[in-house]
């Protein structure tokens, strides 16, 4: 925990992101989160629990990226999936503005975005309300002193397999070798998650094999890990 530095007296949990803006906004999507986002925002998690069902009524499936990047990724499953609520969270500005214009683009009517900590959308939402839930390539925090920071941790698990439906997917992405293993150790001791191997052989090489849907973004294509993209996929159990 993290302490509040306009009051020492409230705890505040520790960011799992770095910064939230760098460049300037383009103009153009500047603009769209005055016309765009106030339509496709949701509801302030922290003012009470979220209710999918009532954001997109017609909605088959629910699914949630946290930390969408660029939202390429999040744009093209909405698009591949018009039935699926695709639920967005990412704290990063310049990524907000950029999934905006990905969605303005391509007229999605599906996605839903949260330009905040993802944490407060998971404690939000209602036991076994979602079918899929996508982290891919968080902020690797990779020195041992800041690894506390790291999104994917034991409290984060936990929720992780309360909000997901019977049989629901969480899937976790990351180019860092010391984070894969840090990953796949707290999900595997979840109770309530159950691995599911994406190839063959030992480990990390088994899980080097990307799912068939995954899809790839500008990020990934960078390598600017320390590894080929590790793909850890776990089911809820019934």
């Amino acid at each position: 925990m993290s302490t509040d530095p306009e009051n020492p007296f409230i705890e505040r949990p520790l960011r799992s992101f770095g910064r939230i803006k760098s460049r300037a906004i383009k103009p153009r999507q500047a603009a769209l989160f005055d016309t765009l986002l106030p339509s496709i925002a949701l509801p302030d998690p922290k003012a009470g629990p979220l209710d999918p069902v009532a954001l997109m009524p017609e909605a088959g499936t629910v699914w949630l990226e946290i930390g969408f990047g660029g939202g390429e990724h999040l744009a093209e499953q909405a698009a591949r999936h018009p039935d699926a609520l695709m639920i967005g969270c990412e704290p990063f500005l310049n990524g907000v503005a950029s999934a905006l214009r990905h969605i303005d683009d391509r007229d999605l009517k599906n996605v839903r975005l949260h330009a905040d900590d993802a944490r407060d959308v998971l404690d939000a939402l209602p036991d076994a309300s979602l079918d899929r839930i996508m982290v891919l390539f968080p902020d690797p925090w990779h020195k041992a002193r800041h690894n506390k920071r790291r999104l994917l941790n034991d409290e984060t698990a936990v929720v992780i397999a309360r909000v997901l439906k019977p049989g629901g997917r969480v899937r976790f992405v990351t180019d860092w070798a010391d984070y894969a293993d840090w990953a796949l150790e707290r999900l595997q001791r979840t109770p309530g998650l159950t691995e599911i191997n994406v190839g063959e052989g030992e480990w990390p090489q088994r899980a080097m094999t990307p799912p068939a849907d995954h899809v790839v973004t500008r990020y990934e294509e960078k390598k600017l890990g320390d590894t080929a993209p590790i793909f850890l996929e776990f089911s809820r159990s019934t």
